[in-house]
């Protein structure tokens, strides 16, 4: 016989071959602690050995908190050493019981037959597969983007201006600190570095010929890169995936509003504004770390230091490295944009995501530094 629809209980019925267990009733959270001390008080010494069948044709209603008493009743009855079997569950019961029975397994350990040649070749496709699909989304990225650079041209107003320099001030201002501090240090290393070497063959004072062209051309502007790549361009991964989690792009979508305008196109403009001015800053640190390392360790005076680099250098030799920058920055920013846009809906897809945009913008900023120095030297510059 039923119960009332709004009481909760448990029958026990006992045959030859065990116990037959049927819930009765709603098994929610709000009968939730009464159901748990009827499943305390049962005794299944009797039904050792033996079977127990879970009748659940007879639940009204059932919620997590049910299911989990459920799962606690048949985990009760296996600890005597009795078999429990569940019966009559209804369909839509049976998706919340399989739901909660996945909850927190872990994967199976990979078999042996999954390691080897055939599974190093598979996991080298996969990544060659991933590559190629990371180029499509970065190309249709930098199309979207382009689109949307026309689109604010011919509707100026729509730029989002407000934004646009809060994250200037984020990437830039706020950047300039540890990144003087950093490119201050790398300048007084090379410096010290390159006395060493350069003592032997009593060509000290070369020391600023090398350390003036490598921070020109090279060091301030890569080093730079790479800094905001790890600073800004995991900050803007983290911050779009964290909307994707939460829906607010579909939202903005919903409201006929362009996620590209709103969201990439502000952080790409003030990373392809502020890398110049930071790689400008770098290589200022690191010249003047390098020139107070050569007054002290090769008796280079600051005046003497500051005419060889007149001597030596060129705007040439400035502008071949500081043309860069542009071109890094909008690397970083797309890179940063489109992982944030590939997080899925867990924390471990937006740590991933953040992880790969780091990876993935440092090592294209090295190979774009790599083209340009093949470019730059095939003109003769």
């Amino acid at each position: 016989m039923r119960v009332e629809d709004d009481v909760a209980d448990l029958k026990v019925e006992t045959f030859d071959e065990g116990l037959v267990l049927t819930p009765l009733g709603p098994w929610t959270a709000d009968t939730g602690d009464t159901l748990q001390r009827r499943i305390e008080s049962l005794d299944f010494s009797r039904a050792s050995g033996k079977r127990v069948v879970v009748d659940l044709s007879e639940i009204d209603r059932l919620d997590t908190v049910g299911a989990l008493l459920v799962e606690r009743l048949c985990a009760a009855a296996e600890s005597t050493g009795a078999a429990a079997e569940r019966h009559g569950i209804k369909p839509q019961h049976q998706r919340l019981m399989d739901a909660l029975r996945g909850r927190g397994r872990e994967p199976p350990p990979p078999s042996k037959a999954e390691s080897g040649p055939i599974t190093a070749l598979a996991d080298l496709g996969a990544g060659v597969v991933e590559m190629g699909a990371d180029i499509t989304r970065g190309a249709a990225f930098l199309g979207a983007v382009v689109a949307a650079s026309g689109r604010l041209i011919l509707a100026p107003w729509r730029f989002r201006f407000t934004a646009t320099v809060s994250h200037l001030d984020r990437v830039g201002l706020r950047a300039v600190p540890i990144i003087a501090l950093i490119s201050f240090l790398v300048g007084a290393i090379v410096a010290q570095q390159s006395i060493f070497q350069l003592r032997n063959f009593g060509a000290t004072l070369f020391v600023v010929d090398l350390l003036g062209i490598l921070v020109l051309r090279e060091l301030g502007v890569l080093l730079t890169s790479i800094m905001i790549a790890g600073r800004s361009g995991s900050a803007f991964t983290a911050e779009i995936g964290s909307m994707k989690m939460r829906e607010e792009i579909d939202a903005l979508k919903t409201m006929g509003l362009d996620p590209i305008e709103i969201l990439a196109m502000p952080r790409i403009v003030a990373l392809v504004i502020a890398l110049p001015m930071l790689s400008f800053i770098a290589s200022m640190a690191a010249l003047t770390g390098g020139g107070l390392v050569a007054w002290v360790y090769a008796d280079i005076a600051p005046q003497t230091f500051l005419q060889r680099l007149r001597d030596v250098l060129s705007l040439q030799t400035f502008f071949v490295g500081i043309i860069k920058a542009p071109f890094m920055a909008m690397v970083i920013g797309l890179i940063a944009c489109t992982e944030g846009a590939k997080v899925q809906g867990s924390a471990e897809s937006l740590g991933s995501r953040t992880t790969a945009s780091v990876v993935k913008s440092i090592f294209v900023v090295i190979v774009l530094d790599g083209v340009f120095a093949m470019m730059f030297a095939a003109m003769g510059i």
